[in-house]
């Protein structure tokens, strides 16, 4: 890891701290440099002391772009309300401002960049397991490697004040580094012994299956979709980077993520991409409907088979093509949809897959995209807003950021949001495990138990839990 060279970018720092002063206001610094190969997972690891509970990590599905952040230069937070997203972009936005660049501009994925998430419902925030993360949270890091096709860049990022000194930074920057450098080491992390996995009342949660069902035959709810909740318990407390390790082996297909707040950690691998925007292209997928991998080529072709014919998934997953082709026609000049879904394949399960394209005008922001998207038919119900509603009264899960958009958004326009599910909420030697099912009209209890058992075991495998059969 190359070590900061000031000559390229002091005169910039001092740029930033001068406005600072002029303006009486905070100013972002961000400077960008190209380094050798460096293993993002090591990077992340070498902040476990100094940044523990102020670490993310991301990874997209074709390994074009991977970032892990270390420390927290700026948090933002805003009030839970229907204007969060908008109150999450004006401040991303006004922290832009004023920012000075230095070193290697343009990149996506580099430079001043802003990572995090929502909660599933603003409405619903009263939540004990949730309280490190709240509503929302956002931050932009302090230190930051992103691996984009293969080159490796390092972010340093400083908000300065007008009590700064501008050498004073360089040489906590180079002591920080130094540090950071000093602790790279390669990955590795003992067992840890797997106790008990705890189900809190699953009869209860199939009876609000049912009473969905009832409901749905006596009003105009079409789909609502249920969660439930898996604790499980070891010896010691859980290293996150052993997690994120096993999930880059086991789940190469898929969005690998994870943020840390204080001493907890939101952590997952999930398949479903709700927005990414590069330039004025904007790209979205409907993930809906799913079934079990089989244990050999044949059943696993039979399973597809069944999969791609099941009416009950069909329907379930032409809820989620016309919600999301709706949502990007108010944005977008132009729309790519297939006609028809393809099917998705991941280590434990099979979805039903339709990839969503279009072309945006420039003015349009990833942020204006998450407010018309989330939550999708795959992750509420329809119609939406009846469906959420619905949920909030009835499931006694604490969703948090499960089933919610987290990803990031550079300054030059661009960005990433997944959507949070095949995840786990870690805390110390814990982690809950969420997984949730849609409920049509058809729909039985124990079907759909048998569904969430079955998406409970990405995170299982990467947590060493006994997997469901």
């Amino acid at each position: 890891m190359a070590i900061s060279h000031e000559t390229e970018w002091f005169y910039g720092l001092q740029q930033a701290v001068q406005k600072a002063k002029q303006q009486k206001q905070k100013v972002l610094f961000s400077v960008v440099r190209k380094i050798d190969d460096l293993d993002p997972l090591s990077f992340y690891q070498a902040g476990r002391e100094r940044y523990a509970g102020e670490r993310f990590y991301w990874q997209d599905p074709e390994k074009e772009l991977t970032i892990a952040g270390l420390g927290i230069v700026e948090k933002i937070q805003v009030k839970a309300d229907a204007l969060r997203v908008r109150r999450i972009e004006a401040n991303w936005t006004d922290l832009q401002k004023n920012a000075v660049k230095a070193g290697v501009t343009g990149i996506v994925g580099t430079g001043p960049l802003v990572f995090g998430g929502y909660s599933f419902d603003y409405n619903k925030t009263d939540s004990l397991l949730w309280d490190q993360f709240g509503d929302s949270l956002f931050y932009i890091p302090a230190f930051m490697l992103s691996i984009v096709k293969g080159q490796a860049y390092l972010t340093t990022n400083i908000v300065c004040t007008s009590e700064d000194q501008a050498n004073l930074f360089i040489d906590l920057i180079n002591e920080w580094e130094n540090e950071i450098r000093n602790r790279l080491t390669n990955v590795a992390v003992g067992v840890n012994e797997y106790l008990e996995q705890i189900e809190d009342n699953p009869e209860g949660w199939k009876r609000i299956v049912a009473e969905a069902v009832s409901h749905m035959k006596h009003s105009e709810l079409d789909k609502v979709v249920l969660a439930r909740e898996l604790r499980i318990v070891f010896k010691k407390r859980i290293e996150t980077v052993a997690v994120l390790q096993r999930l880059q082996k086991e789940q190469a297909g898929s969005f690998i993520f994870c943020l840390e707040s204080a001493g907890d950690c939101f952590i997952g691998a999930t398949p479903e991409r709700l927005v990414k925007k590069h330039g004025n292209e904007l790209f979205s997928a409907c993930l809906a409907g799913s079934i079990a991998r089989g244990k050999d080529a044949k059943k696993d072709r039979k399973l597809e088979h069944e999969l791609l014919h099941d009416q009950k998934n069909l329907l379930e997953h032409q809820y989620v093509v016309s919600m999301i082709k709706d949502a990007l026609s108010l944005v977008c000049k132009k729309l790519e949809v297939p006609k028809d879904p393809t099917v998705m394949k991941n280590r434990h399960i099979q979805h039903l897959y339709t990839p969503v394209s279009g072309e945006c005008d420039a003015d349009v922001s990833i942020f204006d995209v998450i407010g018309k998207l989330h939550p999708t038919p795959a992750m509420g119900g329809l119609p939406t807003e009846q469906a959420v509603a619905w949920i909030r009264e009835n499931e006694e899960l604490e969703r948090g950021f499960y089933a919610s958009p987290i990803g990031w958004s550079d300054s030059y326009g661009n960005g990433e949001f997944a959507v949070g599910i095949r995840s786990a909420l870690i805390q110390g030697n814990e982690a809950s495990l969420f997984a949730g099912c849609g409920v049509l009209e058809d729909s039985t209890p124990e079907g759909e138990y048998e569904e969430t058992g079955i998406k409970f075991n990405p995170m299982l495998s990467a947590l060493g839990g006994n997997l469901h059969e």
